[in-house]
């Protein structure tokens, strides 16, 4: 899917799955994200440890990087165990989303996606045999509004969407006029912030950010000046690893496609899915088991990809996460031979 920003991954993933939900910068939209936009640093090899355990001939694999933080968390992860306890020879190669990285998986040059926003997209790579879909990663893609935390523990009732009006003075700006205002994701990243307003008769204007980091100024000012504030947001996203916010809610979705949402009801969860080249599963390397038995949460890699933001470097977060779960990485090694 192509991403705007980190954050675009999120709504282009929705948008070809029928949601066209745009975007992930730190995130989630829709889009194709750039090559040039991905971390650097997610192409350097980690040292293998010395007490790596190499069970049996891994071989040499290649994991596709895609442009947004939360996707380097999860890829440089995966690529470390891979390299430490299974002596796999890993490759990261940056590529665009969607069918530039399926093309690559059928041609040979790529192995593993761990997180796709696609939504099936890749169906028809499927049943040509190029590639074989593992699943749900764990990772769950979900947008909304959020307010900041202090606003949900003086007005309880605003973390229902049917009590906003009640509250839509609270929001205005000189942008927004007479009505509150409810701060969208930038150009680019797919949403039903208008038709939730129109369906549900809220008394808001929509008002679109320039960038992810205008959302997190704004979510921010809010929550430090106790400003109120109501901003388009999205999981998973490093900035809510440590964002003081709550989530407004809207009636359970009834939809999955983003051009037919009604605007009465909330955006659907989406699971994030892993693929894998056929090569690779029909290989018998252990890898190929490492990488269907990856499973993990929206917190564990948020709490990375913020260590990657607040400045360290994908390999040396990766390392401090696997330091500290043990157990997890355990599970994923699992029938693949390692101690």
């Amino acid at each position: 899917m192509k991403r705007v920003s980190t954050r675009a991954g999120l709504m282009v993933a929705l948008a070809t799955a029928g949601l066209a939900l745009a975007a992930c910068g730190g995130g989630v939209n829709s889009g194709s994200s750039s090559s040039a936009a991905a971390p650097a640093e997610s192409s350097a090899a980690a040292p293998a440890s010395s007490e790596a355990a190499a069970p049996a001939d891994c071989g040499a694999w290649s994991v596709a990087m895609h442009a947004w933080v939360g996707y380097t968390a999860s890829a440089q992860v995966l690529s470390d165990v891979a390299r430490e306890r299974l002596g796999c020879d890993i490759t990261q190669t940056t590529l665009d989303e969607g069918a530039t990285t399926y093309d690559a998986m059928e041609a040979g040059t790529i192995d593993v996606v761990i997180e796709d926003w696609g939504g099936g997209r890749w169906q028809e790579w499927i049943d040509r045999g190029a590639v074989v879909e593992l699943g749900p990663g764990g990772n769950i893609g979900l947008i909304g509004m959020f307010v900041p935390q202090w606003m949900c523990d003086e007005y309880p009732d605003i973390t229902d969407g049917a009590n906003l009006n009640e509250y839509a003075d609270l929001f205005k700006t000189a942008e927004s006029g007479d009505k509150g205002a409810w701060l969208e994701g930038p150009p680019g990243y797919t949403t039903i912030g208008e038709k939730l307003i129109e369906a549900n008769g809220l008394n808001f204007k929509a008002i679109y950010t320039g960038s992810e980091a205008a959302l997190i100024e704004a979510l921010n000012k809010g929550i430090e000046n106790k400003t109120p504030v109501i901003a388009y947001g999205w999981e998973p996203w490093y900035y809510m690893a440590n964002a003081d916010v709550c989530r407004v809610n809207f009636p359970a979705n009834d939809w999955s496609d983003a051009a037919e949402a009604s605007g009465l009801t909330d955006y659907p969860e989406l699971p994030l899915i892993k693929l894998a080249s056929s090569k690779l599963m029909d290989s018998g390397s252990p890898f190929a088991t490492l990488v269907t038995n990856f499973v993990w949460t929206n917190e564990d890699q948020n709490s990375i990809a913020a260590d990657i933001e607040g400045g360290m470097s994908p390999e040396e977060a990766a390392k401090k996460w696997i330091d500290a779960h043990p157990e997890i990485v355990a599970q994923w090694l699992e029938g693949t031979g390692a101690s």
